[in-house]
């Protein structure tokens, strides 16, 4: 291309890039591209100009060449699928009149902050920097599958995509969706920053690997009746941060390897009649969920590995499954109280092992009366899921000892039974068997006698009660038994359980 073929506008470009200079359209410091298609002639530069210029463009002797532009409205497409450029690219403020193709291309950075777009293709692209996007507007899809980034991928403040038509509220087609940001099994040397980005549509970053942190506070991804996240086998050095982030559709996170924390703290996961949170088979560091309300959808956690679950009782949904889940820490400390009633909302029904991985949770923080709760709970449950006829004993285990749980129970019974006998023996004493050899009557040893049949005083076998005074003995003698068998066997549970 001819430097004679070039607009004034584009001529400017054309000087200033073999010194690497800028290039400052705007018309004021603040000026974004927002405006940009309404643009003259004076601020328009041809996307043709821009690729001549990366891929063949003059250099100066001693100076570092490099595209660097604010402001500008660029026309056509700029095509550099599959080139390498070596020099740094940076288009900030600008709007593009179609979406910019980087497919393959190997850049050392690319950076359009401010800027408005109608999408970005780059998959597989090969970046030894950044690459930067924060602030911009795009209204069509970005894709970064395959993407091989060795700095960070920065999308802070980005609008990716268009609300639906019609009332602010109006719910797009149900059902999956085209994904609108898709960085799927990318390789991210750093982080990725996304702060307080908008997607409206589908964000896909399922399979990618990501050195440092990727992190979402305060993000808006919206996909109602879809997936809003989907990070299925997502790697991250680091944390995957969303606090205080607006999740309506599913997130799916299946798979996930996270070292550090998952923060999903102050966030609100919207997805009824749907699962909300599928965080299965994944291993994380910490879950935090402080501070969130309630999860509207399900919640799916099948066999995960948590160092700790920082999870309130209130934000638990109608709807979970915990199969096969582990947690060392539960957080923040409540009563054992509080946490057993997400555990009858398994979706399969009684799972003995979320009860045991409660209790250790409690054993682990020091507190042994919350376990013998959830222990106590975990019984009663299972005693539901018998035949009729076989709950029989365990309700009366229950009764009487707490399934060993409750051993003072066992003494409350025993004392009530003797302050009986003593009063009913004690008005009206039995009659001895053999009057001058009998020894003195006592009704309280008399009625230990009666209830504890491995304890004997000699009250028993010389006295013999007559008329209702007899059934009583009866009644002591059968209650005794009852009581003492069911001790030994809420004992001997409890033990072995230690």
């Amino acid at each position: 291309m001819e430097i004679n073929d070039l607009t004034p506008a584009e001529r400017r470009v054309w000087e200033a890039f073999p010194r690497g200079e800028g290039v400052d359209f705007r018309e004021h410091p603040d000026e974004t591209g927002a405006a940009g298609e309404t643009w003259g002639p004076e601020r328009t530069v041809r996307a043709e100009v821009l690729t001549a210029l990366l891929l063949s463009g003059p250099g100066t002797e001693g100076q570092v060449p490099g595209l660097n532009i604010r402001g500008a409205r660029i026309t056509g497409k700029l095509n550099l699928r599959y080139a390498v450029v070596e020099h740094p690219i940076r288009l900030r403020a600008s709007w593009f009149e179609r979406k910019p193709l980087l497919y393959g291309a190997q850049l050392r950075v690319f950076v359009a902050n401010d800027s408005t777009l109608p999408g970005l293709t780059a998959d597989a692209v090969r970046v030894d920097m950044a690459l930067r996007l924060s602030c911009c507007r795009i209204t069509g899809p970005v894709r970064l599958s395959g993407a091989r980034i060795a700095g960070g991928l920065f999308i802070r403040k980005a609008v990716i995509g268009t609300p639906p038509a019609g009332a602010a509220d109006e719910r797009p087609p149900e059902g999956e969706q085209e994904p609108l940001l898709q960085v799927n099994h990318a390789d991210i040397g750093t982080d990725v920053i996304a702060m307080e980005l908008t997607v409206h549509g589908q964000t896909r970053i399922n399979g990618s690997t990501v050195g440092g942190q990727v992190n979402l506070d305060g993000a808006r991804l919206l996909a109602p009746g879809s997936t809003a996240l989907h990070a299925e086998t997502l790697t991250v050095g680091t944390d995957l941060r969303a606090m205080r982030a607006e999740l309506t559709g599913r997130v799916n996170l299946t798979g996930a390897r996270i070292p550090g924390q998952l923060n999903l703290a102050y966030a609100r996961l919207v997805n009824p009649g749907g699962v909300a949170l599928r965080a299965s088979s994944c291993v994380i560091g910490e879950v935090w969920l402080r501070a969130c309300d309630t999860i509207q959808g399900g919640v799916n956690l099948r066999r995960s590995q948590f160092d700790l679950l920082h999870m309130p009782a209130a934000t638990w949904p109608e709807q979970i499954r915990i199969d096969g889940l582990s947690y060392r820490t539960l957080a923040p400390h409540l009563p054992a109280e509080e946490r057993l009633p997400a555990l009858e909302r398994e979706e399969s029904g009684y799972l003995p092992y979320a009860y045991e991985q409660l209790a250790a949770a409690y054993r682990t923080a020091g507190d042994e009366a919350a376990a013998r709760t959830v222990q106590l709970a975990k019984l009663r449950r299972h005693r539901r899921t018998l035949p009729r006829h076989a709950r029989f004993w365990g309700l009366l285990q229950d009764a009487t000892v707490g399934y060993g749980f409750r051993p003072l129970r066992a003494a409350g019974w025993l004392l009530a039974l003797l302050l009986t006998g003593c009063i009913a023996y004690g008005i009206d004493p039995p009659r001895p068997l053999k009057p001058g050899e009998a020894p003195e009557f006592n009704p309280v040893f008399y009625t230990i006698d009666l209830m504890l049949p491995i304890i004997s005083f000699g009250q028993e076998q010389a006295f013999a009660p007559v008329g209702w005074h007899q059934w009583l003995s009866y009644l002591l003698i059968v209650t005794g038994w009852v009581l003492a068998t069911t001790t030994l066997a809420g004992v001997s549970r409890s033990l072995q359980r230690q």
